[in-house]
């Protein structure tokens, strides 16, 4: 048994590395057990270690890793395990993405939806308010987003409000604009946030 811990609940290139060194060494999905650093595993007797580099390769549809990069944004704590299991199985079958009622397939699309919905989501109803006067006011909302995609929205309001300081408050993550490029903060609290 494998026990993989990632940096983040985001961290899409930590996964990349270890599904690819995972896959690559014919390790079943059924033999890894994921998790994020702070969070407590369900398995305490698994193997942390990773294999030596390899320099192997195989390939899969440039769809998969854009799909991939989405999904892990999602909440569901199974999505890294559900991403190798279908790794593993684009190993061999380079046209699966194509076969819409497989089951892995479908539950990849469903999840990348509901991500993609969040993001619309929160593009339409955040709502800033000024906060401060003149030279030092600041635009500033809150949301509650479902998933994690404030580092995926964030670029959106960047563009849209390009030409005012602005900062989006989150349970999780905070983004800010200062008029040139966008910094990430940790969450707050709703209670935390200015009224």
């Amino acid at each position: 048994m494998h026990l993989i811990t990632l940096n983040s609940e985001t961290d899409f290139d930590g996964w990349r590395k270890a599904a690819r060194l995972l896959a690559l060494h014919n390790v079943e999905p059924s033999d890894v057990t994921w998790t994020v650093k702070g969070r407590v595993p369900e398995l305490s007797a698994a193997s942390s270690s990773l294999f030596e580099t390899s320099e192997d390769t195989f390939s899969v549809p440039a769809e998969f890793i854009d799909l991939a990069k989405v999904v892990i944004l999602h909440r569901d704590a199974e999505r890294f395990a559900i991403l190798y299991r279908l790794l593993w199985r684009l190993k061999n079958d380079h046209d699966l993405l194509e076969v819409a009622t497989d089951p892995d397939v479908a539950q990849v699309r469903a999840v990348t939806k509901a991500v993609q919905r969040d993001a619309q989501r929160m593009q339409a109803r955040v709502r800033f308010r000024e906060i401060g006067r003149e030279r030092d006011s600041r635009y500033v909302a809150w949301f509650e987003p479902e998933h994690h995609i404030v580092e995926l929205a964030a670029p959106f309001f960047a563009r849209r409000f390009a030409d005012m300081p602005w900062s989006i408050l989150t349970p999780e993550l905070c983004a800010h604009w200062d008029g040139h490029v966008i910094s990430f903060t940790p969450g707050l609290g709703k209670a935390e946030a200015p009224s």
